[in-house]
């Protein structure tokens, strides 16, 4: 069987699932929406489908199977719910929402309409990740005892407007990129994070929102992690590195293994986390199960990322709800 998907939004993401798509049987897209109407008919004639510039009338025409919605996060409740109600199952991207209440709307639209809804996680899907799960699983180090993850980006380049304003975006680099960060500590210990303190900096922000932060956090495991992000430039840098009772494992889009001082780097099965990410939506649409990115999961970062605005604001540890 093969799935009429659409998908709203034509940014750099809403493209990513399209070109992932070209290669799939099991995927036929069929339409694409953006309010930009020129940015639409060229992505749409680029990909071979459809153009339309009010994602809600392409909903109603085109009577899709799936909706990846790839909006800016101010939008996604209402796409998200609108989709839902219509029984089109749902990949969302990432964060969620704009606060956990949204996600509430979001899954409980989803739960009544008997719609699958899976939440744009890509953390789980790309390879080095997936080869750091692995040996995080298989024992093969001893037991993970903390986690130290440090971006550093030019944030504040090459984005449109909205990214800068809080009502739109939700927050700055922490809520952004910092949610991909939460989910690897929650991924990799297999525990929601359930405390935190924060620190954050607007510094050299050009909106409302932070350019910077620290977090230190603890998952239910009682495995510690910190969190470094800047958005203010220098030299980029995104590493995680995984601390275990008898070695290291360092995580930098390669992995490389440390024993006994010596650094061993491990093959990866480096296939597109987006087509992966369309496997698994399509295995539990079919299913009946939660995909491991559900709309429950996806609301425990948000949940964290929320407690780390009101740590930074209080001055105090927060614990998550």
């Amino acid at each position: 069987m093969s799935y009429r998907t659409v998908v709203i939004g034509a940014g750099n993401i809403g493209l990513t699932h399209l070109k992932a798509a070209q290669g799939m049987a099991e995927i036929h897209m069929v339409a694409l929406a953006d309010t930009l109407r020129e940015r639409a008919e060229q992505a749409a004639a680029h990909f071979g489908v459809a153009a339309y510039d009010d994602y809600k009338a392409m909903i109603e025409k085109e009577k899709p199977d799936i909706a990846v919605v790839a909006l800016p996060p101010f939008l996604h409740r209402e796409a998200a719910v609108f989709c839902a109600e219509r029984g089109c199952h749902v990949l969302l991207e990432k964060p969620m929402a704009m606060n956990h209440a949204e996600c509430d709307d979001i899954i409980a639209a989803a739960r009544r309409h008997n719609v699958t809804l899976m939440i744009g996680h890509t953390v789980h899907y790309v390879a080095s990740n997936r080869k750091v799960k692995e040996i995080i699983d298989s024992g093969r180090l001893g037991k993970l005892i903390m986690i130290n993850d440090r971006r550093y980006v030019p944030y504040f380049d090459n984005r449109l407007d909205w990214f800068f304003r809080k009502e739109t975006s939700g927050g700055g680099i922490l809520f952004n990129l910092g949610s991909h960060s939460i989910d690897k500590l929650q991924w990799f210990t297999g525990s929601p994070v359930t405390k935190v303190k924060a620190f954050t900096d607007s510094t050299a922000s050009p909106g409302d929102i932070e350019g910077a932060g620290t977090v230190f956090a603890e998952t239910a495991s009682g495995v510690p992690g910190i969190i470094f992000h800047s958005g203010y430039g220098g030299v980029k840098i995104n590493e995680t590195e995984l601390i275990f009772t008898e070695g290291v494992l360092k995580l930098d889009y390669r992995v490389m293994i440390g024993k006994n001082d010596e650094w061993e780097e491990l093959a990866l099965d480096r296939r597109d986390p987006y087509v992966l990410q369309f496997e698994e939506l399509i295995a539990s649409i079919r299913s009946g199960e939660e995909p491991s990115c559900s709309g429950e999961y996806a609301k425990s970062v948000i949940a964290a990322v929320e407690a780390i605005y009101e740590s930074s604001e209080t001055g105090a540890e927060t614990a998550v709800r």
